[in-house]
């Protein structure tokens, strides 16, 4: 599969475009539950409760005397969708040992997002987490405004940042505190940024820093947490004596690959790290989309939208059901 920095800057998002418009055309068009299904603004029936899945503050109370079984309100999305996502381009993205680096994967994540939410009146607005600080655009229609999005993306300057970083939580926060009325959030990073210094020790672990600000945001919007990643992230070969340096801090330390036994550690924190980023992604009640840069980004993506019209399927009531 041709990767999008094999070509001229200018052509990268023209097959961008072209690959995601023609893999995944109509699974998405006027049917926003299908990217992720939630709460939207109309009314369309009830369904039977179901434990750690549903909300108590869906509850259709008014079903539920009546039958005297739990239910919770089942909604349909708004004809017009506002989306906001919030892109992480801060240094740790700049990196990647395989199709694509992970600030690419990120344009494509957003890119897939852009294309196939567009349509009549729906609009589009973003915040990029740059070493420079944040970049906001405003939610606006069209094309034009897409690749100018995309393309901005792209051409953030990289290298070791002058200053730190704006925090990923606090990105969190200033994108709740700029989103109007509900929509869909698409949030893309690595969700490394706000992780305990003192290891992740799973569900007994303190919390990632930007969890409670998602937990937030996922109360008023849906939300996708798009998480990219890199295989080096999840383990390391044995190639001799490596030297990693720390994109943000600078911070550098060599490391002999030849150890199995460091080899085996480095992989069982980073499986505990990813399952502590998962925990903290469902309980804040956003979706979770991970993608790496050495698998199909787009298969995933398929899967995901299939898993989430089933679930959008299954919880819509049937013709004629409980009203």
């Amino acid at each position: 599969m041709a990767t999008i920095h094999d070509l001229a800057p200018q052509r990268r998002l023209r097959r961008l475009e072209l690959t995601i418009t023609r893999r995944l055309d109509g699974l998405l068009h006027g049917r926003y539950l299908g990217l992720l299904p939630g709460p939207g603004s109309d009314q369309a029936g009830s369904r039977e409760y179901r434990p750690g899945e549903d909300e108590v503050r869906r509850m259709d109370w008014s079903v539920t005397a009546r039958t005297t079984v739990p239910h919770v309100r089942t909604v349909d999305a708004d004809r017009e969708l506002t989306t906001w996502t919030l892109v992480d381009a801060t240094p740790s993205m700049d990196f990647g040992t395989a199709e694509l680096e992970k600030r690419e994967l990120a344009v494509a994540a957003v890119a897939a997002v852009g294309f196939l939410t567009a349509g009549t009146g729906n609009r589009l607005g973003a915040h990029l987490l740059t070493h420079g600080g944040v970049r906001r655009f405003p939610a606006r229609t069209g094309r034009v405004h897409l690749l100018g999005l995309l393309r901005t993306l792209l051409d953030v300057p990289r290298g070791r940042p002058a200053v730190a970083p704006v925090p990923l939580a606090e990105g969190i926060d200033g994108l709740r505190q700029t989103g109007g009325r509900r929509g869909l959030v698409v949030v893309v990073s690595d969700f490394l940024d706000g992780l305990p210094d003192e290891g992740v020790g799973g569900a007994a672990g303190p919390p990632p820093a930007w969890e409670q600000p998602l937990r937030r945001l996922a109360a008023r919007h849906q939300v996708l947490a798009v998480q990219v990643s890199d295989p080096r992230e999840r383990e390391l070969p044995d190639v001799g004596l490596l030297t990693l340096v720390d994109p943000e801090s600078g911070r550098r330390r060599e490391v002999s690959t030849g150890s199995r036994r460091l080899r085996e550690r480095y992989a069982a924190a980073a499986a505990a790290q990813r399952l502590a980023v998962a925990r903290a992604i469902r309980r804040s009640g956003a979706a979770h989309l991970p993608l790496s840069t050495d698998r199909d980004w787009i298969a995933d993506i398929v899967r995901h939208v299939f898993t989430q019209r089933r679930l959008a399927g299954a919880a819509r009531p049937p013709t004629g059901g409980t009203a």
